[in-house]
Parts: structure tokens; sequence; C-alpha cells
């Protein structure tokens, strides 16, 4: 979790269109606690960034935002007192499942086909690599 305190709403899929009906059966005891959203798109500046880039499963939860861009977030008032015990208490149970529902997956999460490599540029004659 990396967008601050706020309940988690749902899964940010990366692209990875293939992963939805599994996360979709994963979310559906959580339902009641407002867990419902799933959405194709990509979100950014979180860790699981790194792990998207080289053809991992990384994915994002969804959070209510709950003062991360207007007080929290990097400022001196990010301190454990914003924290929502509530909320948090919530997701970590989300996350434990998710991750256990990962661990014990007969499969590995189905993967994006990784993107093509970009083209070398061409040397130009008399050139040197550096």
């Amino acid at each position: 979790m990396d967008n601050g305190t706020g309940a988690i709403r749902g899964v940010y899929l990366q692209g990875n269109e293939a992963v939805a009906p599994i996360f979709r059966a994963w979310m559906e005891p959580f339902a009641n606690l407002g867990m419902t959203t799933l959405t194709i798109r990509n979100t950014g500046g979180t860790d699981h960034q790194s792990c998207d880039a080289v053809g991992l499963p990384g994915f994002q939860f969804i959070q209510d935002p709950i003062e991360y861009d207007s007080r929290t977030h990097h400022s001196s008032m990010d301190v454990y007192d914003r924290v929502q015990a509530g909320d948090m208490m919530q997701n970590a149970v989300i996350v434990a499942s998710f991750v256990y529902n990962t661990a014990n997956r007969a499969e590995l999460l189905p993967r994006k086909p990784m993107p093509k490599p970009a083209p070398r540029p061409k040397h130009r004659a008399g050139s040197v690599d550096a």
C-alpha cells in the first residue's frame, strides 16, 4: 500500500486484463466493505512499477485518498496520528488475503506481453561508442 491511509476500494490492473477474473473472485468476500472496483488503468508513482516494467505482475490498490494530496503526502503532517486505524485494519486483511491467494495458486499470475525493445540507433561511419 502506497497511497496513504484510506480504505481499499479496488485494484488498478496495470493493463493486465488476464488477471481481472482472478482478482474479481478474490475481491468478492470484501464487496460489503466497498472493495468492488477493478480498472484496467495504470497508476504510477508506486513501487509496483519496477516489477511491471520487467514483465512481473505488479498492481496497486485503489484507496480513498483521505488528505493524501492536500495535507499528508510528503509534508510535515505525514505522521502516525493521521492514520485511520479502522481503514488500516481492514486493508491489512485485504492485502493478506491477496498475498495468501497469490502464494497458494497452482499457477503463476498471468503476465502481460512484454513491450518490444526500442530499436537501437544505427551508428554512423566513423562514430565511436562511448
